[in-house]
């Protein structure tokens, strides 16, 4: 792989990343009800998602994905369905801001497994992804170079970049967080993600499998 090559990459990752998706919403959705900790918990949950995808994509399924519309269609299913309820989860949540509580919920070993796999589950619910995965790798690798450590340079390049992306929008509106002394804008904040979320579930759900 040139360098030429690799920056081309970087440039079509960035794209990936900063464009909004439900990644970045869970985490901001978590910074602004359960503080930094518990975002990063699910920052990181996304991008070891993110890093299956890719190895799920290099093992062929992005392939069966692209060629099966019931399985395709039972991916996008599930993924849609967890997307919908978490955003009336977070719709009816009465959270308050971290400003005005005195505890921090990912002290908790059960609640820092709860954030970590709700980044697990939000970063792997969209079967696009893996065919994306599938169709971008390819595009550049050398083949007369050897595969998997360019693949693992590749795959490490993404979550590096998505992990940095995701914890400066968590540190940031944590910050910004820490200054809403009102009840009622946070509720007005989950209610606005919430429904996000439910969007992205439905537009996910009748998105179609490339031809």
């Amino acid at each position: 792989m040139t360098l030429s090559t690799y920056l081309l990459y970087l440039a079509a990752v960035a794209l990936l990343v900063l464009s909004p998706g439900p990644t970045m919403l869970m985490c901001v959705t978590n910074a602004i009800n359960h503080g930094p900790r518990a975002a990063l918990l699910s920052a990181t949950g996304s991008v070891t998602a993110a890093l299956a995808v890719m190895l799920l994509s290099v093992l062929g399924l992005g392939a069966l994905l692209a060629a099966s519309e019931a399985a395709f269609t039972v991916l996008k299913t599930i993924g849609a369905a967890y997307l919908v309820w978490l955003g009336i989860k977070t719709f009816r949540s009465t959270s308050l801001p971290m400003a005005a509580r005195s505890d921090d919920p990912s002290a908790e070993p059960g609640r820092r497994n709860a954030f970590y796999l709700q980044g697990l589950m939000v970063g792997g619910s969209n079967p696009k992804a893996i065919l994306f995965f599938a169709a971008l790798f390819p595009q550049f690798l050398n083949p007369a170079a050897p595969l998997w450590p360019q693949l693992l340079v590749l795959s490490l390049t993404f979550a590096a970049f998505e992990l940095t992306v995701l914890s400066l929008c968590t540190v940031g509106v944590a910050r910004f967080a820490a200054t809403l002394r009102s009840a009622r804008a946070v509720r007005a904040i989950n209610r606005t993600c919430g429904g996000l979320f439910a969007l992205l579930g439905g537009l996910l759900l009748l998105s179609r499998r490339p031809v």
